[in-house]
């Protein structure tokens, strides 16, 4: 039978910050699962720059968030990209500690590819996966000498099923699933770690332009249909979870990993009916 010492001591383990001290940017940080995670991050102990487009919805996003600053990034721009790792580590003293590439897009659907356009499908791998190349090479600039960092990125179920996105969607969470085991060869001999978290669809603007949908209820109802763990709606803040346990101390030995967070979605055909 454990102590009541000892259980006291796994509580308060259990309570303290996980990130204190370090530095984090945060991609695509003004809503959604970005904004998710800057607040996590942050009640973690992390300082946080969110790095976006959306100017307006950034900068009030930074505002609500202890110790959190917005920058304005286009992570198609490698001059932006450069600024804003620049900005983390003049306010983290010359350190990056996370670099989450969580940016990304996705067009809208087409009933063959015959009538895709090469525009749109450039326009989705210029966000998605050169914006995630474009981060991990100027963070790993800063966190080289440093001999330690956590890089992370947001793939999704796309990166490991077929069917479920447009095809340059699809192409861009594969291709995120290699980068994060080809960064992590390379980068691991300087103690960096590289992990990609693969959720579920969830209620986020850019999942509700997709589905056509407008309110996050519709959108839960519509994918709760299709999901395999019933009784739990995948939200933003799980992600964000996922995210804190890969940045964290809690994973200082996990690298090279797609961590698949769908409920056990990809791993059921669903063509198949369950037995009675």
């Amino acid at each position: 039978m454990r102590e009541k010492s000892d259980i006291f001591k796994q509580r308060t383990a259990d309570t303290l910050l996980k990130l204190e001290g370090k530095i984090a940017l945060i991609t695509g940080g003004a809503s959604g699962i970005g904004a998710a995670t800057a607040r996590l991050f942050s009640q973690h102990g992390a300082r946080v720059i969110i790095a976006d487009i959306q100017d307006d919805l950034g900068q009030s996003t930074a505002s609500s968030i202890p110790n959190a600053t917005y920058t304005h990034c286009d992570v198609t721009n490698e001059e932006d990209i450069c600024q804003a790792i620049d900005l983390a580590t003049t306010l983290g003293d010359g350190k990056l500690d996370i670099m989450f590439n969580n940016a990304g897009i996705v067009d809208p659907p087409k009933p063959s590819i015959l009538e895709y356009s090469l525009s749109d499908f450039d326009r989705v791998l210029g966000v998605n996966l050169v914006g995630a190349f474009l981060g991990t090479k100027h963070a790993a600039r800063v966190m080289i000498p440093a001999q330690s960092g956590c890089i992370l990125y947001t793939a999704s179920v796309s990166s490991v099923i077929g069917g479920a996105a447009t095809h340059a969607y699809a192409c861009t969470k594969h291709a995120l699933a290699g980068l994060t085991k080809n960064a992590a060869v390379e980068l691991g001999e300087f103690g960096i770690r590289v992990n990609c978290i693969s959720p579920y669809c969830l209620a986020t603007p850019l999942a509700k332009k997709f589905v056509g949908l407008e309110q996050d209820k519709e959108l839960e109802e519509v994918m709760g249909a299709h999901a395999n763990l019933k009784g739990v709606v995948l939200k933003s803040e799980d992600v964000a979870r996922a995210a804190l346990y890969l940045a964290s101390e809690d994973g200082r030995y996990v690298s090279g990993h797609n961590l698949v967070v769908d409920g056990g979605f990809t791993i059921v055909n669903t063509s198949f009916q369950r037995g009675n």
